[in-house]
């Protein structure tokens, strides 16, 4: 395959759902996250959904990063996908990780890219 990114899909559980049911707060977070990573932000959007959760984007010229919260059980699903070589997908996986206070994780690492001919 001819990489062209990295994706990396992580289900966090055990957080602290009052950070997970603040819109504000979980973007305070990906917005650290993305930029100690060493992306370029583009813009965000998030959305305090009804009656409880956050689900948002941080679209970066490199992709993106998104998020979706269940306060109710404690867990968040993030997506953190990079194309190039500037931005550590992990480190901002890891940055979000201990800001919502993650006891445990699943994260899988998928080489995202065209197959060679």
């Amino acid at each position: 395959m001819n990489g062209l990114g990295k994706h990396i899909l992580v289900d966090l559980y055990g957080c602290d759902r009052t950070i997970l049911d603040d819109a504000q707060a979980v973007e305070n977070i990906m917005t650290r996250a993305a930029i100690e990573a060493g992306s370029t932000i583009i813009r965000s959007d998030f959305h305090q959904l009804s009656p409880r959760g956050v689900s948002g984007v941080v679209i970066i010229a490199e992709s993106h990063l998104a998020i979706h919260t269940w306060p109710e059980h404690g867990y968040a699903a993030l997506d953190v996908f990079t194309c190039g070589e500037d931005m550590n997908p992990l480190l901002a996986f890891y940055i979000v990780r201990q800001a919502v206070g993650a006891a445990d994780e699943v994260c899988q690492v998928v080489q995202r890219g065209i197959p060679a001919s």
